[in-house]
């Protein structure tokens, strides 16, 4: 059974962070995620998780580097020598990278190769430590202007270059539906390099049915296609969170837990 997991980042901000948790807990999620790590309480989150019976889903690699350029392979694998003990002291086997932006001195195949090169590197890291890296193409039209990595096509292809288990592509259905569109077949095609998903509606990035998508149809199709990881609830709420949350829980009632 998929399984979904609330952005602990843009739910129920008007609650501290570890409130958020047993607000997360309350509303029957089993799990959820957040970004960075280093402004975070570690114990008192491994506290709530294990009060709650919960697991968090991913982080992000913290601090994030552009690995677009090979003057920072180093620190992207200090950053992740870092991250991965505490990842796995709190029981995350997800970590999510990010290229940065593009570079304008350098070719785009060059930047293309320099983030081969950089995943290749820490892929022993993360094949011994049994973690799973997965990279984020973000869209550049109305989020994130000057991103390196918008298209899945690209990322797919990174991820093949890498060629390690522990190295798959995070495809978010909000930004892969403004770069390209063409979203069940890119996902169906390709669900052997995806290792997790992040949603939202467009327009708007806000929660399920305020938008063009129909994500009963496409998580659906996830499931089908036998992907059973986590769709992380990566959206702004425009009602309140708990209310946003049940329309999204009625909206794929039967699919996901």
């Amino acid at each position: 059974m998929l399984k979904l997991s609330p952005c602990a980042e843009m739910l129920f901000t008007e609650l501290n962070f570890l409130d958020r948790i047993d607000a997360f807990e309350k509303m029957g999620f089993s799990a959820f995620e957040f970004w960075g790590w280093r402004n975070k309480d570690i114990e008192g989150i491994l506290r709530k998780i294990e009060k709650n019976k919960m697991r968090i889903s991913s982080m992000c690699i913290d601090p994030m580097v552009g690995i677009v350029d090979s003057k920072n392979k180093d620190e992207f694998l200090k950053s992740a020598e870092e991250t991965i003990p505490v990842a796995k002291k709190i029981g995350i086997s997800i970590l999510i990278v990010t290229t940065g932006n593009q570079l304008n001195n350098i070719s785009r195949e060059e930047q293309h190769n320099n983030i081969v090169a950089c995943l290749k590197a820490v892929s022993p890291l993360v094949e011994k430590e049994k973690i799973t890296i997965v990279l984020e193409p973000l869209n550049i039209l109305v989020d994130h202007k000057g991103y390196y990595l918008s298209t899945s096509a690209e990322g797919f292809q990174i991820i093949r270059e890498v060629a390690s288990k522990n190295i798959r592509l995070l495809f978010d259905i909000y930004h892969q539906q403004i770069t390209e569109g063409n979203l069940i077949q890119n996902i169906t095609q390709n669900l052997d390099l995806i290792g997790h998903f992040h949603s939202a509606d467009v327009p708007g990035r806000y929660e399920f049915g305020t938008g063009e998508l129909n994500y009963r149809n496409i998580i659906h199709r996830i499931k089908d296609s036998g992907f059973n990881g986590y769709i992380g609830l990566e959206f702004r709420p425009l009602k309140s969170t708990e209310e946003a949350l049940k329309s999204v829980k009625k909206i794929l009632r039967g699919v996901c837990e």
